[in-house]
Formats: C-alpha cells, structure tokens, sequence
C-alpha cells in the first residue's frame, strides 16, 4: 500500500467513525435533531406535512436528521418494494410503508447499530410488519440485485466517502425502470479548505457534500438516466454556521450550501 492509499484509507476510516458516533448519539437521545430554528440542515421541521408527523411513532420522529422529503417525489404505489438508505430511526422507511402498504415492503439499511436497533423496536411495537431494517454500509447495500421499485435517501449519501460506489449499489438492487428519489445536501460551490478538512463538518452533513453537477454526474456515471434536481432549498449564512466549526472559517458562507431533492431512473421494463 502506497502512502497516499494509506492516507486516504485513514481518513475514510475517520469519517466513517464520526459519522456514526454522531448517528449513535442521537439514536441514544429523545430530543428531535430538529428542535432548534438553526438546525435547518438536519430535521424534520418544515420538511414533512403536519399531518404525516402525527401519524408516525413519536420515537422515529425524536430522532429524524433528514434535509427532505424524498417520499414526496417518490410516487410510491400500493405493493411497491422501497430500499431506504440511511434509514435511521425510521421516519422515512415509516411513511413509504404506509403508502405501500401490507402487500409492499421496505428495507431500512443503517450502518449504526444503535439506530438499527432502535428502528426495530419502533416497528415492533407500532405494528409496521411490512418494514425490516438492516444493518449495513450504504455502499456495500445488503440485498440481492433488481429487488426494489424504488431507493429512497435522506440526508444519508452525503455522509459517505464513495459516493459514486453509493450510486452504483442503488442501480443493483433497483429493478428495470426503477425509480432513485433521494434528499441531500449538494454544494452550490467549492468549500473553503478548512471546511473541507473538517471531519466534524462531514459528519455534520457539511464539508462532505457534493457540488450539484458532479452529484448529477455521479448518478449518470452509475447508469441512471433522467436525472434532475427537482428542487433546492439554499441555506442562509446562519444556518451552515450552527454545523461547522466556530474557528475553522470565518468568510462568507452565503449561498453556498441547498437542500435539493434529486430523481433518476434505472432504464428498462
């Protein structure tokens, strides 16, 4: 192994461990991620319809750490197979299988125990039977290929050091003519590099974002066609301020960073 493979096996690592010290953090809390204003970046405020939070369990709601709403440009159908990636506490892996229903299931894949755990006793004890949640890498997806209608994400893919590989494995297990409607944090230009080196900013949804055409390009790389950022929604300088490192900048950070919601298919059928 050369030294500059070392170094980015190191820092893959270092990621990986903070985001799910992170995600493990919050599993263990009951406060919501979304219970400040600033926390715009990680949440649910705004994001879901009134209606659709009252009608999940208060455990999966306590723990969202989302930046959309992919189910609502999902088009998910009764009997459809839904993958979720990055499922966490469940919030969204809840309300496609409400729209599913009893002939349709949804895979849950997390790659924090404790957030695996969690969303398992949550289904369990609120009766959701046509969820199951697995434990496992978003880019090492634990299901056969060509399974799925649809591959939902929240706020997830951002987080991964290979997002191209992410991308791949959503084309696997999706079926021909499935459908890739994902919510993430996309840069709408370059990070500052302080920013960027900031690990505490990847886990934070940050410094590991993607800028908008290179995310699209990834997705087209993997073999999905159609793709479009549907809509973005820009953050202000104070809110990407509450999720970096008070001393690692101090330029403008205005209109730097969105949430965009993103769709693609897998050809075929």
């Amino acid at each position: 192994m050369t030294e500059n493979e070392h170094s980015e096996n190191t820092r893959e690592a270092e990621i990986r461990e903070a985001v799910r010290d992170r995600y493990k953090r919050l599993a263990q809390k009951e406060t919501p991620c979304c219970s400040s204003p600033e926390e715009a970046t990680c949440g649910c405020g705004g994001i879901y319809p009134s209606a659709e939070v009252l009608s999940l369990p208060a455990e999966a709601v306590a723990v969202s750490a989302g930046c959309g709403n992919p189910a609502a440009i999902a088009e998910l159908k009764e009997g459809m197979i839904v993958v979720d990636l990055g499922s966490g506490g469940g919030i969204d892996a809840f309300l496609a299988s409400k729209r599913v229903g009893s002939a349709g299931k949804v895979f849950g894949i997390d790659a924090t125990p404790e957030m695996i755990a969690r969303a398992r006793k949550t289904a369990k004890e609120n009766g959701f039977d046509n969820v199951e949640f697995r434990l496992g890498e978003i880019e090492h997806i634990p299901l056969e290929s060509n399974v799925a209608d649809v591959v939902i994400s929240n706020c997830v893919i951002n987080l991964s050091p290979d997002k191209p590989r992410v991308f791949k494995e959503a084309f696997r297990v999706l079926k021909p003519g499935g459908k890739l409607a994902v919510s993430d944090i996309l840069l709408m230009k370059e990070l500052p590099s302080t920013i960027k080196e900031d690990v505490a900013a990847w886990s934070a949804c940050v410094s590991g974002a993607m800028l908008e055409e290179d995310y699209l390009q990834a997705i087209r790389s993997a073999g999905f066609v159609s793709e479009k950022v549907v809509d973005r929604q820009v953050y202000s300088e104070e809110q990407l301020r509450s999720h970096i490192s008070a001393d690692s900048f101090t330029g403008d950070l205005g209109a730097l960073v969105a949430s965009c919601r993103v769709s693609a298919f897998k050809p075929g059928a």
